[in-house]
């Protein structure tokens, strides 16, 4: 038996999986099929749909959902009122219930999405990239992007611990935060060896 939180005002249906030391907050609910990992919070109302896989140490704001189709990796950080979609053309005349009209939508490890966010369906969301607050994200986002604006567009480069990176003339950038370096090559970030 697995030793996590949940408040009183919480659902947690039958058949889920949630990882030791996570906490569900007040009037959450989780679908059956899902899988949490360790030491996550779901905060106030917060909805993780069927089948949903969470990763480790992940923080999910208040007022999110977590739609079918979406899968989030360790360490990935969902802001406040911030939206998952998971079918691409939504019409109630012709309706699209059931997991084979979803369009997935992966977040890797250390992503965060700020506040009120979209991420519309079918998109990668990279490695440790941050998303503005009010961005809208409609295609995939390389590791290590900062990304804001609607549609959402690569404004810089941020480091695994969120610093913005200021690369050299050889393409290299160091964060103390983090204590790592960083290479742009191509159009793309990386982590290297110090």
């Amino acid at each position: 038996m697995s030793n996590y939180k949940v408040h009183p005002t919480a659902i947690v249906d039958d058949n889920v999986e949630i990882g030791d030391g996570t906490s569900i907050w007040h009037f959450s609910h989780v679908q059956p099929g899902a899988k949490i990992g360790s030491k996550c919070t779901l905060g106030q109302n917060v909805n993780v749909a069927n089948n949903v896989s969470i990763g480790n140490y992940c923080k999910i704001q208040n007022n999110v959902s977590v739609y079918e189709g979406v899968t989030l990796e360790d360490y990935v950080f969902c802001g406040p009122s911030m939206v998952f979609t998971n079918i691409l053309l939504p019409k109630c005349k012709y309706p699209q219930r059931g997991a084979e009209f979803y369009t997935n939508t992966l977040v890797k490890e250390g992503a965060s999405i700020g506040a009120n966010a979209t991420i519309v369906c079918g998109t990668t969301v990279g490695r440790h990239t941050l998303i503005g607050a009010g961005t809208v994200v409609t295609k995939d986002v390389p590791d290590y992007a900062l990304v804001v604006g609607n549609p959402g567009k690569i404004i810089g480069w941020v480091s695994e611990a969120g610093k913005r990176l200021e690369f050299d003339k050889e393409g290299f950038a160091f964060c103390e935060r983090s204590d790592k370096k960083y290479k742009f090559e191509n159009g793309k970030v990386s982590e290297v060896s110090k």
